[in-house]
């Protein structure tokens, strides 16, 4: 009507060039509602193949950016090494191809439905600690450890990937015992002469075969290597046996199960056990002792990394700025975040925390909102193993807990890290998407 009004103002009342004003009005309504249903088609195609929860999406493109940031500006130290024949634009391409592969298989793994991954666990699982193990005969060592193995020309960790199946093992276990876990028996007693008993005998096969012997393992075959990943996995185990309802008592006895193994570990030397504790009398140290006499080439890593936290202040030295990445042993991967705060300030780095400890909050919404019970405990398992690792990286950096060697997820430099954290977070998207959809179907 108002355009009808307009022209025949402008044109008079001829009826023919009111039905031109007409027509053209027409022409012109007919290509707006065109364009705004093709930016809606665009859209809904977007909002399609990138299912799940939209602000997990934004959180995991934000740390990726930061990712491209972290490692241009740490491995100038390594670019510059006579030994090395690589440019710190070599590293960045390298970067960017890991995070080219992360975002596909996020795409790839958040399209798949939870009962496939349900399908495949204990296969997965089996194959991680297969791998884990043959480490040991047949990987590289690097600092007194063997931890890679060589897989189609690339080095790979089997450890990362044990760290998320041990959480999809889990959750599927659980998940197929809600109706009992309250009554369940999972752990034996430390009294190994009892096992023989009908009673024993049971609990064995009800939940010691099934559930606790599994994280034993897992934690025994990496202990050899990476002591602190051993510490991840059995905290994390524990986080999900209590998410699956499993009674105080025998977390408890768990945890009894645990302190055993430690002492026999310790008084043995087995492992890397002198490595855990000369790293432990250095934390001590720092927390008893004076440091300010003390040389500057003397310092350890962790004190470095406190003073590059301090140097960076508020607002941080600027980007590539850094003056203490080339006395660190590896700014790139073990101490990111204080690099990190140091190039952009703890502003800026409080946000970063603040997206890994997101993560864990889109999570228990995700759980929350999911009507099944293995992918609600998958997503809120593999966000905790993320946000977990996170804040242990961040409290060694700040000397709260003793060197780990954990990676920032996401962000330090290493390509085994990135995959499987990234595989996790495919999952959580996966989780969402079929929450969303409503396509979770019968499984449990």
């Amino acid at each position: 009507m108002y355009e009808e009004k307009e022209f025949s103002q402008v044109r008079g009342a001829d009826g023919a060039d009111v039905a031109q004003g007409a027509d053209a009005a027409g022409r012109s309504d007919t290509d707006g509602a065109a364009a705004a249903s093709g930016g809606h088609g665009v859209l809904d195609t977007v909002r399609r193949l990138l299912g799940g929860d939209r602000v997990l999406w934004v959180i995991i493109i934000s740390l990726m950016i930061i990712s491209v940031l972290v490692v241009y500006s740490s491995t100038a130290k390594m670019a510059y090494n006579a030994r090395m024949a690589s440019s710190t634009a070599e590293f960045l391409r390298s970067q960017l191809f890991l995070l080219v592969l992360c975002m596909v298989a996020i795409f790839v793994v958040h399209r798949i439905n939870s009962q496939t991954y349900r399908r495949f666990t204990n296969l997965l699982f089996g194959v991680s600690l297969l791998l884990t193990l043959v480490v040991y005969f047949t990987g590289q060592t690097t600092n007194s450890a063997a931890r890679w193995i060589s897989l189609f020309g690339f080095q790979f960790q089997p450890s990362e990937m044990l760290k998320l199946t041990i959480v999809m093992y889990l959750a599927n276990q659980l998940a197929k015992r809600q109706s009992t876990i309250r009554t369940l028996q999972i752990v034996p007693s430390l009294k190994f002469w009892t096992w023989t008993t009908p009673k024993q005998r049971r609990i064995w096969r009800e939940g010691g075969l099934p559930i606790f012997l599994p994280i034993v393992l897992s934690c025994v075959i990496i202990l050899p290597a990476h002591t602190s990943s051993a510490v991840l996995v059995f905290v994390l185990s524990l986080a999900m046996l209590y998410i699956g309802r499993v009674r105080w008592r025998e977390i408890f006895r768990i945890i009894s199960w645990a302190l055993v193994g430690l002492a026999f570990v310790a008084v043995l030397g087995l492992g890397r056990s002198h490595t855990a504790h000369g790293r432990i009398e250095t934390w001590v140290d720092l927390w008893t002792s004076s440091q300010t006499e003390k040389p500057i080439d003397e310092l350890s890593d962790t004190e470095r990394s406190m003073i590059a936290i301090y140097s960076g202040g508020i607002l941080g030295r600027g980007a590539g700025q850094s003056a203490v990445r080339v006395e660190m042993t590896h700014p790139e991967s073990d101490y990111a975040f204080a690099f990190f705060v140091e190039e952009y300030g703890i502003g800026i780095a409080m946000i970063l925390v603040a997206l890994y400890v997101w993560i864990f909050f889109r999570a228990i919404e995700i759980f929350e909102r999911c009507p099944k019970k293995f992918p609600a405990m998958l997503s809120l398992g593999i966000a905790l193993l993320i946000t977990g690792q996170a804040l242990l990286h961040i409290m060694v950096t700040v000397n709260i807990i003793p060197e780990t060697g954990q990676t920032l997820p996401m962000i330090s430099r290493g390509g085994s890290s990135l995959l499987f954290t990234s595989i996790g977070l495919g999952m959580i998207l996966s989780v969402s998407r079929q929450t969303e959809e409503g396509s979770h179907g019968d499984d449990v």
